[in-house]
């Protein structure tokens, strides 16, 4: 009997050798030849220049300047051709002077410079404003970027896991088979054995769903076709770093919605200083020049330069009463960005303690939580294959291996979603 324990050792290492081989060099096969590993970084770099969204923030931008370059021209000449003074037909004319003349006539509006100037700047600063929400876009676009690649990585760790299972199952049901030869276990045990590595099989298929779906996003997000293959950085995990400090000072400079918000805030200050400016006067010229129809009279001509009175009261009340209006909405922009900042540092404070306290749960659990079930997995394996130990123990010992491994990935990906958080919040 020693003799068949020993030889049945032997195939039961042998079988485990040729598994872990093929487990190991299946992602060499599958990710090495033809397809390219895509860093995170480089990932971030082409969603920043090839992302169709953010282009649409800089044509916008370039719009307006273009707009604030029309802003300064003036309208176009106006000219006339009629007559002057003509009587109607059948009127008696007692002289050449009572026939009228032909008209030319020359009209042009000639804005006041400094309001020109005003419109301007106005609208060159909303094109400022929509540079500055490119950013904020951007912002959210690479949190969905690293919270999918994030995803990615937890997949294919889970993927190992998976493939590891199927090699224990295997090894077992080897084991079951030799031991129903010799009448030392059921045939059921056997049949279990393959249900369970279907199990995994299909378990295998679903986080590879999820792979191909994080895929196709990150494709998208880089504007290129959803089944472009590439592989992510599987050596790549999240390293957290707490600020030192959080002062609102510095998170006004870091957040991008503030920064959008002081770029609105400027703009509406170029709008009230524009509209200031209707208090001063436009001006208008008029060139007219007559021909007389009869002989005796001398061509004339009329000149009339005209100003506007905007200081008059009933016109005056539009631009004082929009000034007022729009002090009004700064200030309530200029405290709205103050409570987002005390609000945002508090978040930011309570965001880095609880990633601390999820980075010491999962330092338990590697290294203290499954090494001890690890070791209990192989001392009741070793029994197993002595034939002193039930595969139900062993099953159940693996189940909990496996179990707390899946949760230790769980745990994983709510810390990767929480610095991802984090960093939004810290850029936003």
């Amino acid at each position: 009997m020693n003799y068949v324990n020993t030889e049945n050792w032997k195939y039961t290492m042998q079988t485990i050798k040729k598994l872990l081989f093929i487990l190991v060099l299946y992602p060499v096969f599958t990710y090495g030849q033809d397809t390219s590993v895509l860093r995170l970084d480089t990932i971030l770099k082409r969603i920043d220049e090839q992302n169709e969204q953010l282009k649409s923030y800089s044509l916008k931008a370039e719009g307006f300047q273009y707009s604030a370059k029309a802003a300064t021209s003036w309208m176009a000449p106006m000219v006339g051709v009629g007559t002057f003074m003509t009587p109607y037909p059948g009127q008696e004319i007692m002289s050449d002077s009572d026939k009228g003349s032909l008209m030319l006539q020359f009209e042009q509006d000639i804005p006041n410079p400094s309001k020109l100037r005003g419109k301007r700047d106005f609208i060159a600063s909303q094109g400022r404003s929509e540079l500055e929400s490119r950013k904020v876009k951007l912002n959210e676009l690479y949190a969905q970027a690293k919270m999918l690649y994030y995803s990615w990585l937890i997949a294919e760790k889970r993927i190992n896991i998976l493939r590891e299972n199927v090699v224990l199952i295997k090894t077992m049901k080897e084991i079951e088979g030799i031991r129903y030869e010799y009448n030392r276990s059921s045939l059921g045990s056997v049949f279990k054995a393959d249900a369970r590595i279907e199990d995994t099989e299909n378990m295998i298929r679903m986080q590879e769903g999820e792979i191909a779906k994080a895929r196709a996003w990150l494709n998208s997000l880089m504007n290129q076709p959803g089944n472009t293959l590439f592989a992510v950085d599987t050596t790549f995990f999240p390293v957290f770093t707490p600020q030192a400090s959080l002062d609102t000072s510095i998170l006004a400079t870091r957040r991008k919605d503030i920064t959008k918000m002081d770029a609105d805030i400027e703009s509406m200050r170029l709008n009230i200083q524009s509209m200031k400016k209707e208090s001063k006067p436009d001006f208008k010229i008029r060139f007219d020049h007559m021909s007389p129809l009869g002989k005796m009279m001398p061509n004339a001509y009329s000149i009339m330069g005209m100003v506007s009175i905007p200081i008059a009261p009933w016109s005056s009340k539009m631009y004082k009463n929009e000034v007022k209006a729009m002090e009004l909405n700064v200030q309530a922009m200029q405290k709205e960005r103050t409570g987002m900042l005390v609000e945002s540092q508090g978040m930011l404070y309570g965001m880095q303690y609880e990633i601390q306290n999820m980075q010491k749960q999962i330092s338990a659990i590697e290294e203290k939580v499954i090494p001890s079930l690890n070791r209990a997995l192989d001392a009741n394996f070793q029994a197993y294959q002595e034939n002193k130990q039930e595969i139900t123990v062993v099953i159940n010992d693996w189940e909990a291996v496996t179990m707390m491994r899946n949760s230790l990935l769980d745990e994983k990906l709510k810390l990767y979603k929480m610095i991802v958080d984090y960093e939004k919040e810290l850029y936003k």
